[in-house]
């Protein structure tokens, strides 16, 4: 999902014509989201790894091996999943500034790279929340967990934040992408409400 939506905010930013500072910026945009696509791959196999080796682990013989596999493999799955994460969180500017100042025939484009977005970074904060919650399986509390890993743990609610900061924005711009979608909400702000017809 983060390489589909580095794809997208690479190719919005492709067909964003601007000037001076802006066109400087775009382009900072476009390499940023090419390199997040080449990321994201490698970072999907390392977590494809990370998931394999937590499997294993639970599917050994009982006893202290196992319980010590399944702690590594349970933090090395976590850490995987929490760099997934970080990466996708660190394209959230640039879809922003796209939603705003990029080509708007594009913008649809923009709320399914955002959609995406939203996948990776709930992906990450699900598979953190539970490859530290697999750690109780030696005995240990979620309170000694957060404890022994207060880096990891935090994750959790970055990346709730980070939801929470995609919901807005696409709430903000989604009249715009899909117009005919007269259910969808009506977004205020400092000027009054905003309809969902396909101006401004």
């Amino acid at each position: 999902m983060l390489a589909v939506a580095s794809s997208l905010a690479s190719m919005v930013a492709g067909y964003t014509e601007t000037e001076g500072q802006a066109r400087a910026e775009v382009d900072r945009i476009r390499a940023r989201a090419q390199s997040l696509r080449a990321s994201a791959l490698r970072l999907a196999d390392d977590d494809a790894s990370a998931s394999q080796a937590f499997g294993a682990a639970f599917r050994l013989d009982p006893g202290p091996a196992r319980e010590e596999a399944v702690r590594n493999a349970s933090l090395d799955a976590a850490r995987s999943s929490a760099a997934v994460g970080e990466r996708a969180c660190e394209a959230l500017d640039d879809l922003a500034w796209l939603a705003t100042h990029g080509n708007p025939a594009l913008v649809a484009d923009v709320v399914v790279a955002l959609g995406a977005l939203r996948a990776a970074v709930t992906g990450a904060r699900t598979n953190v929340s539970f490859d530290l919650g697999a750690l109780r399986s030696g005995g240990k509390t979620l309170k000694q967990i957060q404890k022994d890993h207060p880096d990891l743990w935090s994750k959790v609610a970055q990346f709730n934040e980070a939801i929470a900061r995609i919901d807005a924005l696409t709430a903000e711009i989604d009249h715009r992408a899909a117009p005919t979608d007269t259910s969808a909400p009506t977004i205020r702000n400092a000027s009054g409400p905003r309809s969902s017809g396909s101006g401004g």
